[in-house]
């Protein structure tokens, strides 16, 4: 596969994953009396801090799982099926509970600062974004 393919499949798999755009009425319903630019400042931080976790899960992902003594095909077996219950999810026009819940909504609307949590993770950085970003990951061919 070369870098351009890899590339769209990488990008268009974590967007569809990460799911922002199914975010934002989340996102609104946690911030009603924040100011525009309060909003602006905590979703930059949580793009930021979905980057940050998507990035060190990738790069650290096989040393962290060596540690805990978790094989990757196991893992990437695991990943699969979440992923195939988010996509059936997807399918059948229903929300997954792995991205959010109701009391997380909740919780999220009494904090004063939602940005790393529940907003960045697990919301967007949830458990399929991770797998996918290990899977992807381990794919690679080369680092470029």
């Amino acid at each position: 596969m070369d870098l351009v393919a890899y590339c769209f499949l990488a990008l268009s798999s974590l967007f569809v994953i990460v799911d922002p755009i199914a975010t934002i009425p989340a996102f609104i319903a946690m911030t009603p009396r924040d100011s525009v630019a309060s909003r602006l400042r905590m979703a930059r931080l949580a793009c930021l801090v979905v980057a940050g976790v998507l990035i060190l899960f990738a790069l650290s992902g096989q040393w962290i799982f060596r540690l805990l003594g978790i094989t990757l095909p196991a893992f990437q077996i695991a990943g699969s099926v979440l992923l195939l219950r988010i996509a059936l999810d997807m399918l059948y026009a229903k929300r997954s509970a792995a991205q959010e819940t109701r009391e997380e909504t909740a919780a999220g609307a009494t904090k004063d600062d939602i940005a790393i949590t529940p907003l960045g993770v697990p919301m967007l950085a949830g458990p399929g974004a991770i797998s996918t970003s290990l899977i992807l990951m381990n794919q690679a061919q080369d680092w470029p």
